[in-house]
Parts: C-alpha cells; structure tokens; sequence
C-alpha cells in the first residue's frame, strides 16, 4: 500500500509541473473596451466547448456562452475546442456619412481575435472576432480556408447569450406569416418565445442591451429563442434547400451584436451597427438625395382609390401631374406613384407574374409625367411591387432601372407583399424555390438590387423588407425600408398600432436603421373614417423622432389645406441631420430627440409619449452656444387625447431661447410635441 502510495505521488509530482506549464501556455482570451467599460473573455470548459462571457464595470452582462456550429453535411464544430492562438488590435478613426443622424461618427474599439482549434482527426479552425467597444459589442465567425472545411453547409449556429440577470423584455414574434409586422411585446425574459431581432432588455440592475446583428450578406438573418431563465440562443432563418447557410470558404458570418447602456437613450446613441460594417463601395454618392416626398398611395389604403385599373384607379396621368403640382408648390422633391404598372389587375398577393415594371397603364403617361416633374424641379419614385416573387423580378431588372435612369428617376420603393416563407426564387436548376424574406437566399437578392440600382445613379426604399443592419454604410443608396407596422396599418389595421408603439419602435426596430413609416396624417382618420389613436402633435413629431432620409407626407392634400397651420412644420422639418441627441427616454413610454439641421444652424425636437399624459422636462444644451433662436412650437391643445375628438387639438406658439434654457413638454395621452428652433439671422 505504501508502495503504492509513493507511486501515485510520484505520478502526481511529474504530472503537476506538467499542468501547471500547459497552463501557463494557454493563450489569454481577455480584452477590455478602449475606456475599460466592459471587457470580454473567452474560455474552453472539460468538454472543449467554447464559451465567451462579456461584463460591464466587472458586473457580469453576458455569463459563459456557448459558441460553435452545426453542419449538415459534417460533424459538428462544438466539442475538444481549444485556444491555439490571440491576437489583439486596437483601431480610434473617425469617418463622415453622406447623410444620416449625425455627419461624423467616431469608429473607437480593441479587437481580439481568437482561434479555436478542434481535437480528432478533422483538426478544423475557426477565428472568432471580437470588437468591443465601450457601449456595446460585436463578434462574428471567420471561416479560414482549410483542406477539412472547404465549404461549409451551416444548419444552425450554437451561438448562446445567457444573460446574467432578471430582465424584461422588448421582442416581437419571428417565423410567423406577417414577417417583421407585429406589435412588440413586454414580458419577462423568460416568456420569449422567438424572436426578431432588435430584442431589447432592461435587466433588474437596469442596465439596457440589444441583441441584433451588423453587415447581413450572404447569409441567414439571425432571430433569438428562450432556452430556459435567462439564456437565450441564436436561430438562423430557414432556407428551401436544407443548410439555412451555405458558402464557400474562406468567409465571415454577420457580427452579432449587444449594445449596452444604463439607459435607454444610449442604446439609441450608440453607432455599433454602422460601425461594423465595411465602409462606402459605391465611391461618389452624391446623386443619393434624402428628400420628402409625397404620393398616390394614402387613397388607395383608405379605398378611395385602386391600384388596379378600372374607375378607382389612381395612378392616371390627370392625378399625377395634380400631385406634382401639390408638390412643387409645398417644396416637397419627389412624388410616388403605387398602382402605375400593368400587373395589378386580378390576384397579385403572393403571385406577381403579371407585373411589368416597364409597361405602364394605358391612363399613366409615364414619359409625359417625368418630363413634367423635371419641369417642376420634382422627381417621380419608382415603384416596383414584386409579391416576393423575385425570380420575375430579376428577370426584369435591369430594364426597369435602365428605363428609370433614363426618365430621370432617381429613387426606387421596392415591395415584397407575401406571407412568410413565401418569397419565390429561381433555384440553380431553374426550378422555384419557396424562401423566407430573411434567409440567405433573400439577403442575396437585396444586395443584388441595391448594386443593380447604383449602377444607375438609383437609390431603393425596401418594403416588406429584410431587416436593417447598418449596410447603408457600405451601400449608401439603400435609404430606408418599411416593416414593423407603419402608418398603413393606422389605415385598415386590426388592432390600429397603440400610442406606445413609436416609444417601442425608437429603441427597438429604429436600432437597426431607418424607417420609411409614412407619418404625418393629420385628418387622423383611416378607412371608414376610423380613429388613428394619436394627436396631431405627435404626427408631427414623429418626423424627428422616427428616423429616415426620407419622409412621406402621408395624408392627401386636401387634409393638409385643412390643417395648414400644423402642415407648415411638416413643410419645414428637413431629413438629413448634422448631430442628434436623444434628450431622455424609456422603452415603450416616451421619448425626446432633438436634431440639427444638415444645411442650417436650425433644431428641431420632437417627444412623443405612449397613452399616458407625461409632464417632460429638457435642457436646451444641445442648441449651438451664443445664439438666440425663435422655438416655433407645436404641442398638444387643450383637452387633447387620442381617445376623443381631442385628438386635433394643437396649440402653435414660439418663444425666444438660448443655450440652457428649459422647456416643459406637455405631453397628451397618445401625444407629442414638435419645435422647430430657427436660430436669429445676425
């Protein structure tokens, strides 16, 4: 026994050194934001898993999570992981924006890269790369070139994020049949069921994150589904042929995004997403025009007029020209024309065969209409309803934005109307696959458009689009896109979208990009003379608080003769901003952003509050030191509430002011507040 005894200690006297020294071998996967705010670490546990874990101020945010891959074609790239290797690089630049929220956007991180090894026989690597900055975090996959992974069929990401804390949660149902158009819900974290991402959390502490992801190309959008408690897992949208990924090696998956906050306003504040994608590839983009615009298109969701031919058309040539007119004399840029192309006619949802993007109706003078426009110093957007059906539509596209280039018509709205999964793609054998409109084959086609249409000098709106992550970046015509219940669901929508739902879109949907949603419906009445449930003030605020280059004026002009008062900011109120400030906020129930005008010295501030009255008040810091300006002042009248006829009261007032002042913001249930501050002429 003793024997024995003294064999195994001098075993474990030989084996400790040996520990001790491959241990002192393993690479540090540690690194810390550039103003040491929060910091990531990567590990291996027994079984080779690959984890990395991600706190603020040494709080943990992010507890160990999992990291890794399924294939469907080889085995799984998730066990016997270790570190074979770190490097770490640090980058502070700063870069300007050809439009957008703000002109200059500061690019500040430390990188590491981590290379994870795999034991057995395949010996297969795969890079993760981290970027952290001191509000948030991004990471993504790298796929080497390897003799053992040359091509990689993905069935499923094995991304976790196991959040550390109780929270609540902002989210909206994925995988169902109206794509990205549902209401979000608050529940506790662990109530999500899957869900699209931006997915919003406060924790018990209060600390704000948002899941979401950066760069979307070739490749599946990624959505979030509840394990159990507190840890989530990534759930890659499906595709008609089996991998939800399929891609040649060497690539890079998305970033995977966390942005983090104490507060609200900063998740708004924080530029992670556009910083994660590759800078311009278009070069010179100054033929990209942020404008507003008006259109046919209100009548037809309020059934006073028809896409299709017939008496209720709307798209004729007499409406066009009036509309250009209405335009031209209110200083609005563009006019867009839904219902112009042969196609419409009998059932389109989720067909499209019948459309022609060159033809138009026999009552639509498109080239008599453009030349008109151009005379008007107005231009006409291009419509193209696809029904998802984008093996039609690329069969027709370059001939559309050749004809469109030629006309002179300089922007695009795109639509993609179908259920879920309905998107009809034309396979390598030529057959049509159904596709998901936020699966890899969909992503592929989105760029295509986009890059199709900068050859022309053409920038695209997406509706019923894939989701937004930041790659007007890289592709600075893509403007803006719809989905998550725009104004049109305030039309024939069943439920209409609640008062809470714009202080739910800014720190949800809004941290992925711009939204096209239509506002600025003054008569504040839908189909049947239904109640929008908001006050005028809030339609108008929601033009500097929902942000996009381009802005519809949604209501049909003889509204706007009606309320000309408030229609004067809606004339006033420019897209293209130089700075912006989100003055104060919370999830679902209010918020305030002030932004500077691009091309003047001019604020603007708009608040808007869910269906409970709020008293706000703000600091005028954000106006330029040494200068008065004149608040010309829309809010909510006297007796103004969504719920009654109220809902049109509105007081319009200014007031001098300078740098420090404060306002109180009088905010009625389902309301808001719009200022423009016009800085004094010296």
């Amino acid at each position: 026994m003793n024997r024995l005894l003294s064999l195994a200690g001098a075993l474990l006297a030989l084996l400790l050194p040996l520990a001790a020294q491959a241990q002192a071998q393993a690479p540090d996967a540690t690194i810390a934001s550039p103003g040491n705010i929060l910091s990531v670490a990567v590990a291996t546990d027994g079984e080779g898993h690959a984890n990395y874990s991600v706190s603020r101020q040494g709080k943990p945010v992010i507890a160990p999570s999992h990291l890794g891959f399924l294939f469907t074609d080889a085995p799984q790239f998730f066990r016997n992981l270790q570190i074979e290797a770190v490097t770490r690089n640090a980058s502070d630049s700063s870069w300007d924006q050809p439009w957008g929220e703000r002109t200059t956007i500061r690019n500040h991180y430390a990188e590491m890269r981590v290379r994870l090894r795999e034991g057995g026989a395949l010996h297969r690597v795969l890079d993760v790369v981290f970027r952290v900055y001191d509000d948030g975090v991004g990471f993504r996959y790298e796929f080497p070139d390897q003799p053992n992974l040359k091509h990689a069929n993905i069935a499923e990401e094995l991304t976790q994020f196991a959040v550390a804390e109780p929270a609540t949660a902002w989210w909206c149902e994925a995988f169902e049949s109206n794509r990205e158009e549902y209401l979000y819900h608050r529940t506790p974290i662990a109530e999500i069921g899957i869900a699209q991402t931006p997915l919003t959390l406060k924790t018990a502490s209060g600390l704000h994150i948002a899941f979401h992801e950066a760069a979307l190309v070739d490749y599946a959008g990624m959505n979030i589904a509840k394990v159990v408690g507190g840890l989530l897992k990534a759930v890659l949208t499906p595709s008609a042929d089996g991998p939800k990924v399929s891609r040649d090696a060497p690539f890079p998956t998305p970033w995977r995004t966390l942005q983090i906050s104490p507060d609200a306003a900063g998740l708004y504040m924080s530029n992670l997403i556009l910083n994660l994608n590759e800078p311009n590839k278009l070069g010179d983009v100054s033929w990209v025009h942020p404008r507003k615009y008006v259109g046919i298109w209100w009548g037809m969701h309020l059934d006073e007029q028809s896409w299709n031919s017939g008496p209720k058309h709307g798209a004729t040539t007499a409406n066009t020209m009036a509309m250009i007119d209405f335009a031209a004399k209110n200083g609005f840029g563009g006019v867009l024309v839904e219902g112009w192309n042969k196609g419409w006619d009998g059932d389109w949802f989720a067909r499209g065969d019948d459309f022609s993007f060159t033809e138009p109706y026999p009552d639509f003078d498109l080239p008599r209409l453009a030349a008109y426009a151009k005379s008007k110093h107005v231009v006409l957007i291009g419509h193209h309803e696809t029904s998802a059906n984008i093996a039609h539509y690329e069969a027709q596209m370059g001939a559309a934005y050749d004809l469109d280039q030629q006309l002179g018509i300089d922007s695009v709205k795109t639509g993609y109307v179908s259920d879920a999964g309905g998107m009809q793609a034309r396979a390598p054998d030529g057959s049509i696959r159904y596709e998901w409109h936020e699966g890899q084959v969909s992503a592929r086609h989105h760029l295509r458009v986009v890059t199709e249409a900068a050859k022309r000098h053409i920038a695209i709106d997406a509706h019923e689009p894939i989701k937004d992550t930041g790659l007007r970046r890289t592709y600075p015509n893509w403007v803006s896109r719809e989905g998550q219940r725009g104004m049109e669901y305030n039309a024939w929508g069943v439920p209409k979208n609640p008062p809470e739902h714009e202080a739910n879109l800014v720190f949800t949907r809004m941290l992925g990009g711009p939204m096209d949603f239509t506002p600025g419906v003054l008569s504040l009445k839908g189909r049947g003379g239904s109640d929008i449930l908001s006050t005028i003030a809030k339609q108008l605020a929601l033009y500097v608080v929902i942000y996009s280059p381009i802005q519809m004026a949604a209501d049909l002009p003889g509204n706007y003769a009606k309320y000309s008062g408030p229609f004067q900011f809606i004339k006033d109120v420019p897209t293209d901003w130089s700075d912006t400030r989100v003055l104060n906020g919370e999830v679902g129930d209010y918020v305030t952003i002030a932004r500077k005008d691009r091309h003047s010295a001019d604020w603007y501030l708009g608040a808007v509050t869910d269906e409970n009255a709020r008293s706000l008040e703000v600091t005028l810091d954000f106006l330029d030191p040494g200068k008065a300006y004149t608040a010309q002042i829309y809010r909510d009248g006297p007796g103004a509430d969504y719920r009654t006829e109220g809902r049109h009261a509105i007081t319009i007032e200014r007031q001098r002011v300078r740098q420090g002042d404060k306002l109180v913001l009088a905010l009625a249930p389902g309301g808001g507040e719009a200022i423009r501050f016009v800085a004094a002429k010296r």
